[in-house]
């Protein structure tokens, strides 16, 4: 074995971590007692305020497509591109954060209704793809594209983590966002 063969990617552990929090976040939204919310007018405000932030996280996600697409020079590109693509996906992240806290801790993983459930799953899958994303991104030359190493073939790697992290929150949005304006309303 060379070094060369010593130093080539090790892509499952990072997908193996991605896994791991996934079915970490749905074995607990399973197994722990949901809390609820505290009342109609509440529960109503409070989801109100997270179909709200899902959105942005969609339309953040659209950013991220966008500007992926640009970097990695399928669309035209301009220098501050990379920055926009790190920074919408950061402001994402964080704004995702408080719906997921509310709905691990007050509603738990949940198999009401094929939406639910759809919904749950998907939830675990963006969190578990985001991790393999980030960990693929903190190795160094292992999962990026690289002229200069055109038939390792590890180039898609990064694209398909990501590619998972937007469907995911496609379904996120389709499955709280669209199903709470269509039912509820927008106000």
């Amino acid at each position: 074995m060379d070094a060369g063969t010593l130093r080539r990617p090790r892509v499952w552990l990072p997908v193996v971590a991605g896994v791991g929090v996934a079915v970490g976040l749905g074995v607990y939204g399973r197994l722990h007692d949901p809390s609820g919310t505290s009342g109609i007018g509440d529960a109503l405000r409070l989801q109100t305020g997270k179909v709200w932030l899902a959105t942005a996280v969609m339309l953040l996600a659209v950013v991220q497509l966008i500007t992926s697409l640009s970097v990695y020079g399928k669309l035209p590109s301009r220098p501050g591109i990379p920055a926009l693509h790190r920074w919408s996906g950061r402001i994402a992240l964080l704004l995702s954060l408080p719906i997921a806290v509310h709905c691990l801790y007050a509603l738990g993983f949940s198999s009401a209704s094929l939406r639910t459930l759809a919904h749950s799953i998907l939830g675990c899958l963006f969190y578990g793809a985001f991790v393999t994303k980030m960990l693929l991104l903190s190795r160094p030359d292992e999962s990026r594209p690289d002229e200069s190493r055109p038939g390792e073939g590890r180039a898609w790697v990064l694209p398909l983590a990501g590619g998972l992290v937007l469907t995911a929150i496609a379904g996120l949005w389709l499955t709280s966002s669209l199903w709470f304006f269509t039912t509820v309303g927008i106000g």
